[in-house]
């Protein structure tokens, strides 16, 4: 397990969808990555060549997203199965972490499904990831996943931003008294990660740091539709910027 730098005592998770955007997160200062494909739909599970050659390239944390598709994270039994073999890769790989999550119908933490993957994934670190903000009860969501035996849940506050949801962040990070860390992450910038950080007294912060890309091809067929869009890629610039405003002298 590779032990992860702080930035004066907080540390900077940067979602990375792609080996070279993980790469300019790493040249940025970032702590560890959490690495997925298609973050334009939240993040899926990255395919097993972008596994291996991200753990291989980086230095820092390598924690990987498993989430077989967009949607929902009410799971049919081959999705699971998909989940846990992605888990066991993951492991297989040398990765640090996975970042997983599995809900019932009502909105209430799946026991039986989470435990599996906790059991199997240990010991790498395991995250709960913002399945929690589609939790029907947080606060039970919390003592569930601490019970489960997760090590950090990833959350907005169960609103589109953490910067929105920063009352319930505070109140999970007082409740979850050291017992699980909880990661403010979602719309996390430049000019609010300070803030962020102050008011919930999180020791991790998640971010894209990211910037739109748009496509380098001359040629353009202009007789159909798509197969050119702009794509989102992680930020050097920005990871550094976010690093500054965790420092201490400028906190």
């Amino acid at each position: 397990m590779i032990e992860e730098k702080s930035i004066d005592g907080i540390k900077l998770e940067i979602c990375a969808n792609s080996l070279f955007s993980a790469l300019q997160a790493q040249q940025g200062g970032a702590s560890r990555v959490e690495l997925c494909q298609n973050l334009e739909n939240g993040g899926t599970t990255p395919s097993y060549a972008q596994i291996m050659l991200t753990r291989k390239e980086l230095h820092i944390g390598l924690h990987v997203l498993v989430r077989p598709r967009g949607g929902d994270f009410l799971y049919t039994e081959e999705e699971f199965q998909e989940i846990l073999s992605d888990v066991l890769f993951c492991k297989q790989q040398g990765c640090d972490g996975v970042v997983v999550g599995v809900l019932n119908a009502d909105g209430s933490i799946d026991l039986t499904r989470n435990a599996i993957l906790v059991e199997q994934a240990k010991p790498m670190t395991v995250v709960f990831h913002r399945a929690f903000d589609r939790c029907s009860d947080p606060i039970r969501a919390l003592e569930d996943i601490i019970a489960l035996g997760f090590d950090r849940i990833l959350t907005s506050g169960q609103r589109d931003t953490a910067e929105q949801g920063k009352e319930l962040i505070k109140s999970l990070v007082e409740k979850a008294a050291q017992r699980i860390e909880v990661m403010p992450g979602s719309g996390v910038n430049e000019t609010n990660i300070r803030s962020i950080i102050e008011y919930t007294k999180a020791k991790s912060i998640h971010s894209s740091a990211k910037t739109v890309v748009s496509s380098k091809m001359t040629f353009h067929n202009e007789m159909i539709s798509g197969m050119d869009e702009s794509v989102l890629q992680t930020s050097k610039k920005a990871v550094e910027a976010l690093c500054v405003r965790l420092k201490k002298e400028d906190r």
